[in-house]
């Protein structure tokens, strides 16, 4: 009889885990814990992004991916709501971000009103001067700014699995959306 009740219990507990990992929520969750815990997938993605990029040199790429790092290291979040139709799924969250869009549009004003001290001797704007100081500006960047996100997700063959993210929301998480 102990046996018995024993592996019932095991088999309630194997699909009470199972179905507790396979709902909107943690998918999310574990989407965002692959940002905070700099995944090796997440950091496939940002490599791939920074090694095609050709208005950076090697130093400031290097310098860019560790801001980038910080930005998910420090990334915090609150699950607000989950919705589910069928097999349709909403999740909102409200995320938390260092505020890398407002140094960026700084930088750029800045630059507007000092283009002379970005110029090289031919008087033609130094574009690495430029991006060094755009990343050193980056890089005292300490205001945090929120967003919310709505996450979608579809059930696929008894399975939820989270549609992809457009810009806008990867430019959130990234702390570069322009409102």
């Amino acid at each position: 009889m102990k046996k018995i009740i024993l592996c019932i219990t095991i088999i309630l507990l194997l699909v009470g885990c199972t179905t507790s990992e396979n709902t909107p929520t943690k998918k999310v969750e574990d989407f965002m814990s692959k940002y905070q815990n700099l995944d090796s997938e997440v950091m496939s993605q940002l490599d791939k992004v920074i090694s095609n990029d050709n208005t950076m040199k090697e130093d400031q790429k290097k310098d860019y991916v560790a801001l980038m790092k910080k930005q998910y290291q420090n990334l915090s979040y609150k699950i607000k709501d989950e919705s589910i139709e069928d097999d349709n799924a909403n999740v909102t969250v409200e995320i938390e971000v260092y505020d890398y869009n407002s140094s960026l549009s700084k930088s750029e004003q800045y630059y507007k009103n000092n283009k002379e001290e970005f110029m090289d001797k031919d008087n033609s704007l130094d574009e690495n001067k430029y991006m060094n100081y755009k990343i050193e500006e980056l890089q005292k960047v300490s205001d945090r700014k929120k967003y919310d996100i709505i996450f979608t997700l579809t059930k696929e063959d008894n399975e939820w699995v989270m549609d992809n993210i457009n810009d806008s929301d990867r430019e959130k998480l990234h702390g570069l959306f322009k409102e």
